[in-house]
């Protein structure tokens, strides 16, 4: 009897550890009622992400009661005083893949947890913690900031569910915007476009795309026409020209060299680069130079690179095209006429076919074509 008993509870004891540790082990994969989502934005070249769970409003009042305004213990944890997690379930994260301004502060590439004090006074604080894992804020520590900014909420429509979204997207910032209820916390994010991406190119330069002569071309016309460094872009444009490895002079990377003296007010080098380019130049090249001067307004110049293209490469199209573009320009639509209604009948294809009918229309009423 007592050994039946003893073998009952060993049995029990077993029973029990095995309970206990499938139930510490186990990770079922359930649907949550506040769904996971990821919002995402491209600011230039850098990655902007936003990880969250999405509660539901569900006829519950929310703001001062289901997301208390201020600072608050939430009675489990070790932080004193806690943050809103801006979301549900574990830390809402933010990932930036290089460095940013938030409300004009710095902050560093990196994922930050995001939190929010929601205030009263329609302000909120919106908080950016290098503690990115824990979980919800229940174990936020103030020492773990990395920044925090204060911004005004807005009123906004009903939003049933939780969203974060990025609006007023431009090419170097974006508004990040948490939506809940009706109301919304935004936040300005801003990045320093250019300055990432000459960064980028630099160490790009010394691995493989390096090895690559169109690299450096790219690399030397986007600091001309972002305002790099004009000496950097220089050698970047020689090292096209004759570098170690591929030393080759085309119209493109000496139309880049010529604009990058020009800008550095190196006026004659510049002329004796761009004829030199000139020289090198395909039809189309040639071509598209001419129509760049138009839109400069060096009218005089452009027709003089379109009997030139019409030297170098006589009969093609759209060598005819192009001195009607540059006959109009200078006011000359008697001439324009004349090689228009030529190029006309060496268009390759309907479209450029239809572009020229439009154009002799313009032509025959006195008008400009460019």
């Amino acid at each position: 009897m007592k050994r039946t008993t003893t073998f009952s509870i060993l049995k029990t004891s077993i029973a029990l550890l095995f309970l206990c540790t499938t139930t510490a082990s186990a990770q079922l994969d359930l649907p949550r009622g506040s769904q996971m989502a990821k919002v995402s934005q491209k600011i230039g070249i850098t990655n902007i992400s936003i990880a969250y769970s999405r509660p539901s409003v569900n006829d519950r009042e929310v703001w001062g009661q289901l997301v208390p305004y201020g600072m608050n213990n939430l009675g489990f944890g070790t932080a004193k005083e806690s943050p809103w997690r801006a979301g549900a379930n574990e830390n809402t994260v933010i990932k930036f893949t290089d460095d940013v301004k938030i409300e004009g502060k710095d902050l560093a590439a990196g994922k930050y947890g995001l939190h929010m004090v929601i205030h009263e006074n329609g302000r909120a604080t919106v908080i950016f913690s290098k503690n990115h894992t824990a979980w919800g804020s229940y174990f936020y520590e103030p020492s773990e900031d990395a920044l925090q900014v204060e911004v005004d909420t807005k009123t906004i429509p009903h939003t049933e569910q939780l969203t974060f979204v990025f609006e007023q997207v431009d090419a170097t910032s974006a508004v990040a915007a948490l939506n809940w209820e009706r109301k919304q916390v935004p936040f300005k994010i801003e990045v320093d476009v250019a300055g990432t991406v000459l960064a980028d190119i630099r160490k790009k330069l010394q691995d493989s795309p390096g090895f690559n002569r169109q690299t450096w071309e790219q690399a030397a016309n986007y600091a001309l026409n972002n305002g790099g460094d004009l000496d950097e872009a220089l050698v970047w444009v020689d090292a096209a020209i004759a570098g170690q490895f591929f030393s080759q002079k085309t119209f493109a990377n000496l139309n880049i060299k010529s604009n990058i003296l020009a800008k550095q007010g190196k006026t004659d080098a510049a002329a004796s680069t761009m004829q030199e380019a000139l020289a090198l130049g395909s039809v189309f090249e040639l071509h598209g130079y001419g129509r760049q001067l138009i839109a400069q307004g060096q009218k005089e110049k452009a027709l003089e690179v379109f009997k030139k293209n019409a030297k170098q490469n006589k009969g093609s199209w759209p060598v005819d095209y192009g001195l009607a573009r540059g006959y109009s320009a200078v006011g000359k639509y008697k001439t324009a006429l004349k090689h228009l209604k030529i190029a006309e009948g060496r268009a390759p294809d309907p479209q450029n076919k239809a572009a020229i009918v439009a154009s002799l229309g313009k032509l025959q009423n006195g008008e400009d074509i460019n």
